[in-house]
C-alpha cells in the first residue's frame, strides 16, 4: 500500500511484554498475578456486602469466603510447593516439618509465619527461627541453634546447658561427655565465662574434670588426678595463668597434693598428701603390754 507521497507503509509491529514493560512475565508471576485478582474480587463482594447493610450475612458466610478465597488462590498458583530450611544441623527435619504442618498443594496463603516461628522456638535445639512465604510457592525456614557449652551436675543428674546456662531438654549427656563439668546451684549462668577462662589455657583446660561453684563467688577446679584448685573470687584469669605457668615451669600440679590454694595473690598455698597413714595410738593394754620390765 502506498502513502501519500507514494512511499510504501511498514507494516504494524506488534508490541508485546518485554517491549512495554522491559521483561516478559514468567508463568509463575501470571498464576500469582491471576491468584491476586481472585483475591480482590472476593474482597470487593465482601465489602459489597457490609455496605448494603448484610452484616449478619457476612459473619454467617466469613469461614466460607475465607475458605473460598484460600483455595481459589491455591488454584492460581499460590498454594505450598517447596520448604527450604537453613541452619539445620542438630534439630530433627521430622520435627521442623511436623511443627510446620505445611501441605505440599495447600494455600501458601493459609500459613502463618508467626505461628510457625514460635513454634520452631520451642524445639529443644533451637535458639532463635526465621519464617517466610516467599511467593508464590515456597516457605522459607533460617534456624539458629543453641550450641552445647558444658554439663551441669545437679542433684545427681547430668544436663546439656547452652552458653546462656540454658538447659538443652531431651538431649543425651553421655553424647556429650567431653564438655566440661560444672557442680553447683548458679553454675549454668556462670559457666560461659568459665569456659572461656579455661580456653586461655588449653593444655591446662585437658586437666580439669570439673569446676565447683562455691558460695556463688567463685570456682574450684578439680583437675584429672584429684587435685583441687581454688581460684579466688576476683582476678581469677591471673590466678589461672599463674596455675599454667607454674605447671609447665614446674611440673605443680604433677606433685603429690590435694590443693593448690591460689585465692592469695602474694602467696601460694600447698597442701601435700601424706606419706603414709598415721599410727592410731594404743589402747591402755597394749602400752602396759609393751611397757619394759
Amino acid at each position: 500500500m502506498f502513502g501519500r507521497k507514494g512511499k510504501s507503509r511498514k507494516p504494524a509491529r506488534r508490541v508485546g511484554w518485554r517491549r512495554v514493560l522491559g521483561w516478559r512475565p514468567s508463568g509463575r508471576a501470571l498464576k500469582a498475578g491471576a491468584a491476586l485478582a481472585v483475591l480482590v474480587a472476593f474482597g470487593a463482594g465482601g465489602a459489597y456486602l457490609w455496605k448494603a447493610g448484610a452484616i449478619d450475612r457476612v459473619e454467617d458466610f466469613a469461614d466460607d469466603l475465607r475458605a473460598g478465597a484460600l483455595n481459589a488462590s491455591a488454584r492460581a498458583g499460590l498454594a505450598i510447593g517447596e520448604v527450604v530450611v537453613e541452619g539445620r544441623e542438630r534439630t530433627s527435619a521430622r520435627d521442623v516439618l511436623a511443627v510446620l504442618d505445611a501441605r505440599r498443594g495447600g494455600p501458601i496463603l493459609a500459613f502463618d509465619p508467626h505461628a510457625a516461628k514460635a513454634e520452631l522456638e520451642t524445639l529443644p535445639w533451637v535458639r532463635r527461627a526465621a519464617v517466610e512465604r516467599r511467593l508464590p510457592d515456597t516457605i522459607h525456614v533460617r534456624l539458629e541453634e543453641r550450641v552445647p557449652l558444658a554439663l551441669w551436675q545437679s542433684r545427681g543428674r547430668f544436663n546439656v546447658i547452652d552458653a546462656e546456662g540454658r538447659e538443652i531438654a531431651g538431649v543425651d549427656p553421655a553424647a556429650f561427655a567431653r564438655l566440661p563439668v560444672v557442680v553447683g546451684d548458679d553454675a549454668p549462668q556462670h559457666a560461659a565465662a568459665l569456659v572461656a577462662l579455661l580456653d586461655t589455657e588449653p593444655a591446662m583446660r585437658a586437666r580439669v574434670s570439673a569446676a565447683v561453684r562455691v558460695g556463688g563467688r567463685r570456682w574450684n577446679l578439680n583437675l584429672d588426678n584429684g587435685v583441687i584448685v581454688n581460684l579466688p573470687e576476683t582476678n581469677a584469669g591471673a590466678a589461672y595463668e599463674r596455675l599454667a605457668q607454674l605447671a609447665r615451669e614446674n611440673g605443680l600440679v604433677e606433685r603429690d597434693l590435694v590443693s593448690v590454694d591460689l585465692r592469695l595473690p602474694d602467696r601460694l598455698i600447698l597442701r601435700a598428701r601424706d606419706a603414709s597413714p598415721a599410727t592410731p595410738p594404743a589402747n591402755s593394754q597394749q602400752r602396759r603390754a609393751n611397757r619394759p620390765t
